[in-house]
């Protein structure tokens, strides 16, 4: 089964940035999932298994060294990838 995600993190320090783009860049290191970045959030897409695994190990990363980190997690049993694309251009 695909799905979406669109994920927002917000580490809960005064230096936020960096932690987030880290944290975009090792879920974009995955290949079995496609990551799309925008301003407000990330889009993440794939099968259930590999995004949801994908998700578990860096989420699990990212509270282990940031435990005042707020994730804001929206799924949806679709994949919405190629809607996102079409809407865009």
């Amino acid at each position: 089964m695909k799905i979406s995600v669109d994920i927002s993190m917000y580490p809960l320090t005064e230096q936020y940035c960096q932690p987030i783009i880290a944290f975009i860049d090792r879920l974009e290191s995955h290949p079995l999932v496609s990551v799309q970045r925008n301003s407000m959030s990330t889009h993440i897409y794939g099968n259930y298994v590999d995004v949801m695994t994908t998700l578990n190990a860096e989420i699990l990363s990212v509270l282990e060294q940031i435990p005042q980190t707020v994730f804001v997690i929206k799924l949806i049993g679709t994949d919405r990838e190629k809607a996102v694309i079409d809407a865009c251009n």
